[in-house]
C-alpha cells in the first residue's frame, strides 16, 4: 500500500491554477525529489501535504498510522528557546511537560518542588521519560548542547536542532523544503549523512544539484500544475526531460498545422456550399477548446549582463594585509593577494570565517587595520545581497526595478520596464504584484534584474543560488562565463562554483587566505578541506555575520599548512611510498570503472521498479565506491607531488 497518494489535487490563486487535478505516490523508503519553476507552487505543495494548506479540491491521503514531520525552509529568528525545549516540543503534552519539568529541575524552591511531583505522575502516565531519553540521545547524537539557546546557534546548527525535531517523532515520511539554503558545505555534508540514515520517504525540494544527485532516488517534477514521475536519477531526469518538451513541441506542432488545415476547409465549405459535415464542424469546435485550454510552458528567461567600461587591469593588490576588529576578532591576516581584471574568484570557508568582510576589504568599503591594500582604477560594482535587502517588500517589480520610469537603459538600448521584466519571466499581471507575495525564486530572479540593469565591471554576489531554479541558475552560469569584468563569488553551492569560477579563495577561519586554481573540485583535489574536517572543529556560537570562528574541539591539534608543506618538501620518498605510488593508478582505474558499471546500472529504466532493499543497496554502493575513488585520487595526487620534488 503507498505511503502517501495524492489523488486529483486542485490549488488556484485567483485565475492561475497552480495545481490542476495532480497526483502523486510515493512508497516507503523513497526519497523524491520535487523539481519545478519558480512560482510554480512547489512549497504550496509541501503545504497541502502537510496539512497547512487545504486544496481547492482532491484528497491527501496518508497510510493510516504513518507519521509525518517537516523540516522548514525558514530558519526560527530571535528564538530564545533550549535546543532540548525546541525537539522536545515535536511531542504536543509531552513535550511541554518535559520542558516545564527541565527547568522546575534547576530552580529548586518548594513551589517547584511540589509542581514537579505533579509534573513527573503525569509524566509517567503518558511514558514521557522515555521520550525525553529519546529527546536527549538525538541531541547528543547530533553534538547539540541541549542547554543552547537557539537565537546563539548558526544557521548549520540551528538546521541541526529542526532535523533532530523532525526525526525524533521517528517519521515514516519527511518533507523539506530548500534544506540546503544558508549552509555552508561542511553542514551541507553533514545533512547529507544525516538524512542519508532516514530509512524513511523522503519529499524534498531542492535546486542544489549536487545535494540532489546525492540523495534523490526519482525526480517528480511540478509543471503547469500537472506532477510528472521520472524514476530515474537526476542525471537521465535531465535527458528524459529534454526529450519530452522535443516530443511535445512536435506534437504540439501537428496540431496547430491540422487545427489550420480545419479552419481553411470550414472557411472554404461556408463559401461553396450550404451544408457542411457537422460531425467535422464539432471537431472543430473540440479543437479549437483544447488549442485555447493548452498550458503554453513559459519561456526561457533570457537576460544578459549591463557591462560598464572597463576597470584598470589592477583590481586589488594586497600586501601583508590584515584585518581584525576592534574587539580583537581577527578575520585576516598576513594576506598577500593580487585580482586582476577578468578574474573569477570563488570565496570558500565555513559559515563565520570572514567572506563577507575579505569582500569588502577588497572593494575599498573596509581598511585594513594592518598592511596594505591597493585598488585599482573605474571601479563600478553590482552586488547582489543573499537576503534579498534591497528589495521594498510592499512595492511592485515595476517599482523596485525603475521606480516611476516607463523605459530604462539596458546595454545602450531603450527597452521598456514590462519588456526587460519579461525576459526574466514576470508576466505583466506578475510584474504589477507586490514583492511580499513573490516565491523566494521570484524575488532572487528579480534581484537579479535589477543588478544586471546596473552597469558593472565588478560583480560581486553573496549565495545567489538560492531559491533559482535550475534553468535560471544555468543561464545565469553563462552569463557569468561569458562576462568580461570581475566576478567575486561568495557560495556553498559546489557544482555553481565548479561551473563558474576560475580561482577559490579559502578561509580556514585563522585568519589564513590561501588561493588555489580552478573550481571547488579542483581545491579539493589540491588537498582543500575544512578545519571540521582536519580537526574534528566544530563551529561554535554564531550571532550574526562574520562573529565567530571555527574552535577546535577539546583534544584537537592545530595543523600549521605552511610548515606542513615544508615537511612534505623535506621528506624523501620511501620504497613502500613508492611501491604504492605504481599501484595506485591501477586501483583508480578499477574505481572508474566500478563507479561507470553502477552508474550504467542505475541508469536503466526500470532499475527504480526492482526491491527498495536492491535499489538501496546499489545506490549506497555507488556513493561508497565514489568516495573511494576520491580518496585514492587524492593520495595519488599526494604521492605524486612528493616524488616530484
Amino acid at each position: 500500500m503507498p505511503l502517501l497518494t495524492l489523488d486529483k489535487i486542485s490549488l488556484a490563486y485567483g485565475m492561475h491554477p497552480l495545481l490542476d487535478e495532480a497526483s502523486l505516490v510515493i512508497e516507503a523508503g523513497e526519497r523524491v525529489s520535487l523539481l519545478g519553476r519558480n512560482g510554480e507552487g512547489k512549497s504550496t505543495l509541501l503545504k497541502i501535504i502537510s496539512g497547512e494548506v487545504v486544496p481547492d479540491g482532491g484528497i491527501v491521503r496518508l497510510e493510516e498510522g504513518a507519521v509525518l514531520a517537516v523540516l522548514p525552509q525558514t530558519l526560527p529568528s530571535n528564538d530564545q528557546r533550549s535546543a532540548y525545549d525546541v525537539v522536545a516540543s515535536a511531542f504536543p503534552e509531552t513535550g511541554d511537560l518535559l520542558t516545564e519539568f527541565h527547568h522546575l529541575s534547576q530552580q529548586g524552591d518548594e513551589a517547584s518542588l511540589d509542581r514537579m511531583m505533579k509534573v513527573q505522575e503525569r509524566l509517567e502516565a503518558l511514558d514521557g521519560w522515555r521520550l525525553d531519553q529519546k529527546v536527549t540521545t538525538i541531541l547528543a547524537q547530533y553534538g547539540v548542547d541541549p542547554d543552547q539557546t537557539l537565537d546563539t546557534l548558526s544557521g548549520g546548527w540551528q538546521r541541526r536542532v529542526l532535523l533532530a525535531k523532525a526525526l525524533v517523532v521517528d517519521p515514516d515520511i519527511l518533507l523539506l523544503d530548500e534544506p540546503t539554503n544558508h549552509l555552508d558545505v561542511p553542514a551541507i555534508a553533514w545533512l547529507e549523512e544525516a538524512l542519508g540514515q532516514f530509512r524513511g520517504a523522503m519529499l524534498f525540494v531542492s535546486h542544489d544539484r549536487a545535494f540532489i544527485r546525492r540523495m534523490a532516488t526519482r525526480v517528480v517534477e511540478l509543471d503547469r500544475g500537472q506532477l510528472v514521475s521520472f524514476s530515474a536519477s537526476y542525471d537521465k531526469y535531465l535527458e528524459l526531460k529534454e526529450k519530452a518538451l522535443e516530443e511535445e513541441e512536435r506534437q504540439n506542432a501537428l496540431f496547430d498545422k491540422r487545427l489550420k488545415q480545419e479552419e481553411a476547409w470550414i472557411r472554404q465549405g461556408i463559401k461553396a456550399r450550404r451544408t457542411r459535415n457537422m460531425g467535422r464542424v464539432r471537431a472543430l469546435k473540440s479543437m479549437r477548446e483544447e488549442h485555447r485550454q493548452r498550458r503554453v510552458r513559459t519561456g526561457t528567461a533570457s537576460f544578459a549582463v549591463e557591462e560598464a567600461a572597463k576597470s584598470g587591469k589592477l583590481v586589488a593588490e594586497a600586501r601583508e594585509a590584515g584585518f581584525a576588529y576592534p574587539d580583537g576578532r581577527r578575520i585576516v591576516k598576513d594576506m598577500n593577494l593580487t585580482v586582476l581584471r577578468g578574474d573569477k574568484i570563488g570565496l570558500v570557508g565555513e559559515n563565520g570565517t570572514g567572506k563577507t568582510t575579505l569582500v569588502r576589504l577588497l572593494l575599498g568599503e573596509l581598511a585594513p587595520t594592518e598592511g596594505n591594500i591597493r585598488l585599482g582604477t573605474n571601479l563600478q560594482v553590482a552586488y547582489f545581497d543573499q537576503l534579498r535587502g534591497e528589495l521594498d517588500l510592499e512595492r511592485n517589480a515595476l517599482d523596485n526595478l525603475a521606480e516611476g520610469r516607463e523605459f530604462i537603459d539596458i546595454n545602450g538600448q531603450s527597452k521598456h520596464v514590462l519588456g526587460y521584466l519579461q525576459e526574466f519571466l514576470f508576466t505583466p499581471e506578475r510584474a504589477r504584484s507586490p514583492v511580499s507575495v513573490f516565491s523566494g525564486g521570484e524575488r532572487a530572479r528579480l534581484l537579479l534584474a535589477k543588478l544586471f540593469s546596473k552597469p558593472a565591471n565588478i560583480l560581486v554576489l553573496d549565495e545567489p543560488t538560492n531559491d533559482l531554479d535550475v534553468e535560471t541558475l544555468e543561464l545565469l552560469e553563462e552569463q557569468l562565463a561569458e562576462f568580461k569584468g570581475t566576478v567575486v563569488i561568495i557560495s556553498h553551492d559546489r557544482e555553481f562554483l565548479d561551473n563558474v569560477v576560475t580561482e577559490v579563495i579559502f578561509l580556514d577561519g585563522s585568519g589564513q587566505v590561501r588561493e588555489y586554481v580552478g573550481g571547488y573540485s579542483d581545491w579539493r583535489r589540491q588537498g582543500g578541506r575544512f578545519p571540521s574536517e582536519v580537526s574534528g572543529a566544530k563551529v561554535d556560537k554564531q550571532d550574526k555575520g562574520d562573529k565567530t570562528e571555527s574552535v577546535p574541539e577539546k583534544g584537537a591539534k592545530k595543523i600549521d599548512a605552511s610548515s606542513k608543506a615544508q615537511g612534505k618538501k623535506t621528506a624523501k620518498m620511501s620504497y613502500k611510498l613508492k611501491r604504492e605510488l605504481e599501484q595506485l593508478p591501477g586501483q583508480i582505474e578499477t574505481l572508474e570503472q566500478e563507479v561507470a558499471e553502477l552508474h550504467e546500472r542505475i541508469g536503466a529504466p526500470d532499475f527504480y521498479t526492482g526491491p527498495s532493499e536492491e535499489v538501496s543497496a546499489t545506490l549506497a554502493k555507488l556513493s561508497e565506491t565514489e568516495a573511494k575513488l576520491e580518496q585514492v585520487m587524492e593520495r595519488w595526487m599526494e604521492l605524486e607531488e612528493q616524488a616530484n620534488q
